[in-house]
Formats: structure tokens, C-alpha cells, sequence
């Protein structure tokens, strides 16, 4: 029997509304959720996600890094996460997370996918990402999905013009740099306010008493009963 992905079976459990992950293409182009750009970390595989076909990464055991009751969950495509987070009436922020050079390629599919089996009915999910190119093709591509531009801890002095011209509907940025002043800034300028990652139940207090909306976290129980 296959076992379910790590967040499966917790994510309603613990509280989440919504739910955040990455998405690449593995080197035959198929959108799989996966955080980094090699297997080495979070899978017994070895190599560049994008030198590995989608046959090779669907056997690998993507689990037991994270502990023994995750043994032998495997990498999902985008496709599957898509289904598994409607079931479970969640909604979905969805990072557009390239290998280097596939930015263009990695937002088209990401968001052909997403017109595919989002249905029209439901609330649509957030397309993020640190980078501006995929932010333009789903803007494209898919204008009436809400766009977030991610940004690392020390910002980027283009932060304004990308977020602009992108259209977004919300700047994501990392908790450990956001204080109340640049809160303000971003607040200021229109934009829904997020803070990742956040899994300090003190800290999260701090950030949505100085204006941010969303915390991304990966303890939503203990974060939610906090505030």
C-alpha cells in the first residue's frame, strides 16, 4: 500500500487552512513538489533534480529523513498535491521554485496545471516565488490567479517595481528581518503581508501585532492557539 505524503494526514488534523509547497520539473518536465535542487537531502537518490526523469524520483523513499513513521512516502506530482488539497478542502500557496534556468518552462506548467484542476468554483490558490520571471508567465498566463512575491531575508532594493509590475496581491518575507517598519512599508504600498518561517509562538505574536497577515509555519497548531 503506499503510504501517504508527511503532510497528509496532519496538515487538517493540526488546524492549517491553507498549505505551502514547491514546485520544479523533473528533466522530462513533469511538476513535482520538492524543495531543493538536488535529491541528495530529503531523498535516497542521488543527483540534480533536473537530470532525473520522473520514473527514476517516483521510487524514492522521500520520507524517512523526516522520521521512521514517513518511511517510504514518495515525491508527489503537482497533479496529485492538486487533488489531495481539494479533498481536503484546503486551500493552496503554490512557490514557483525553478531549477536554475528553467524559470519560464517551470511557470507555464505550474500554472497549465493549476487552470487544469483548480475548479473555477473554488477560491483560487496563491502562485508565489523569489523569482519576478515566473511571476510574469502566470500573470500571463493565468491573470486572474492572486500572485505573491517571495523575498529573502535582505529583501531586494527592486522589491517595489517587481511587486508592481507583477501585480501581487501579497509580498512574502522571511520573519527574521521583518520589523515593524518594513511592515508598515509594505502594508503602506497595498500589499497583503507575509512572514515565513514562523515557529515561535512569542515571534508570531510580535509579527501580527506590528501588521503581518499570514504566518507560514510548520507548527499551525501550536502558531494558531498562540494568537
Amino acid at each position: 500500500m503506499r503510504r501517504r505524503t508527511p503532510w497528509k494526514a496532519c496538515a487538517r488534523r493540526r488546524g492549517a487552512g491553507w498549505v505551502e509547497f514547491d514546485v520544479k520539473l523533473t528533466a522530462d518536465g513533469v511538476p513535482i513538489v520538492f524543495h531543493d535542487d538536488k535529491l541528495d537531502r530529503t531523498t535516497n537518490g542521488k543527483g540534480e533534480v533536473v537530470a532525473a526523469t520522473y520514473e527514476r524520483i517516483r521510487v524514492l523513499d522521500a520520507g524517512s529523513w523526516f522520521g521512521p513513521v514517513f518511511a517510504g512516502a514518495r515525491v508527489p506530482t503537482l497533479e496529485e498535491t492538486l487533488r489531495l488539497v481539494l479533498a481536503e478542502g484546503l486551500g493552496a500557496n503554490i512557490e514557483i521554485k525553478p531549477c536554475p534556468g528553467r524559470e519560464a518552462e517551470t511557470a507555464e506548467r505550474v500554472v497549465a496545471e493549476v487552470l487544469r484542476h483548480w475548479p473555477a468554483k473554488r477560491p483560487p490558490p496563491l502562485i508565489s516565488s523569489f523569482k519576478p520571471a515566473c511571476l510574469a508567465v502566470a500573470k500571463t498566463r493565468a491573470p486572474q490567479l492572486p500572485r505573491g512575491l517571495l523575498l529573502y531575508e535582505d529583501g531586494i532594493p527592486t522589491w517595489k517595481q517587481d511587486a508592481r509590475k507583477q501585480a501581487c496581491a501579497t509580498v512574502h518575507c522571511s520573519e527574521h528581518n521583518m520589523s515593524a517598519a518594513w511592515a508598515a512599508e509594505i502594508r503602506g504600498a497595498g500589499y497583503g503581508l507575509a512572514a515565513y518561517t514562523v515557529n515561535d509562538s512569542p515571534r508570531a505574536r510580535q509579527l501580527k501585532d506590528i501588521g503581518v497577515q499570514c504566518i507560514i509555519t510548520d507548527a499551525p497548531d501550536r502558531i494558531r492557539a498562540a494568537l
